[in-house]
């Protein structure tokens, strides 16, 4: 595994406004994530978890800190540029899939090359590959309604590959699922990390599908409270 920091926050903090009252969602967080890693961000709600993948996915912005991705600052970048970012460098995982209802799974998977300016062509390539990856290659013509929940989290995967991301933020992407289809999403996981380097950065409350990862960052009130490897982890649940 690479030692290069793919990812770097610097005392970052988040705050809402809300009316009069001042939110502090991110309390000084810094956090160093090498190229390579599976990393799992646990915490109860209320924690920042939610806050601190947006900033990590360039959804939204820090209040202060620095956010360094791939060795540049993006704190401060406008709209488009942090828009061009998510578009070359992130996938997303959702728990809720967000998955188009009346459209193939190979029509949603293709629709981020359609915005990126992809040919027809290299678009069909793409999406049939990544499609392929996650073992859905011969449910390429179905739609949501027609596959099961851990069909449509795969479809959500191969969604999130078509790009060729370094980075993919899977947020409680186990969520909706039962214990089996969860694992199963998990080990498509850990397979595109050790076949493809993708680092996964993992929200999730699950103890045991934390353990999937290699290093698990516990949040409260918007501090990390501790990190510890799962070896660690596992040997705490043991005891």
């Amino acid at each position: 595994m690479a030692s290069v920091p793919l990812i770097e926050l610097q005392d970052i903090t988040k705050v809402y406004q809300m009316g009069r009252v001042e939110v502090h969602a991110v309390r000084g967080i810094s956090l160093t994530i090498k190229a390579g890693e599976i990393i799992a961000i646990m915490g109860p709600s209320g924690s920042g978890k939610s806050t601190m993948m947006n900033i990590l996915g360039c959804l939204d912005q820090p209040t202060s800190g620095r956010y360094v991705l791939d060795q540049k600052d993006v704190s401060h970048l406008n709209e488009n540029q942090l828009a061009e970012i998510r578009n070359r460098k992130i996938g997303f995982v959702f728990q809720t899939f967000n998955l188009l209802g009346r459209t193939t799974a190979f029509q949603n998977v293709a629709l981020p090359l359609i915005y990126a300016g992809v040919s027809r062509i290299e678009r069909h390539r793409r999406a049939q590959e990544a499609l392929e990856a996650v073992g859905l290659a011969d449910r390429m013509s179905h739609t949501p309604m027609e596959l099961s929940g851990g069909q449509q989290q795969r479809v959500a995967i191969a969604r999130s590959l078509v790009n060729n991301p370094s980075i993919i933020l899977a947020d409680e992407p186990t969520g909706n699922l039962d214990s089996k289809s969860g694992i199963e999403v998990m080990e498509i996981l850990q397979t595109l990390n050790q076949e493809r380097g993708i680092t996964i950065v993992l929200v999730t409350h699950d103890h045991q599908i934390a353990q999937h990862a290699r290093r698990i960052v516990h949040l409260h009130d918007g501090h990390v409270t501790r990190e510890e490897t799962v070896a660690e982890s596992r040997s705490v649940i043991t005891d």
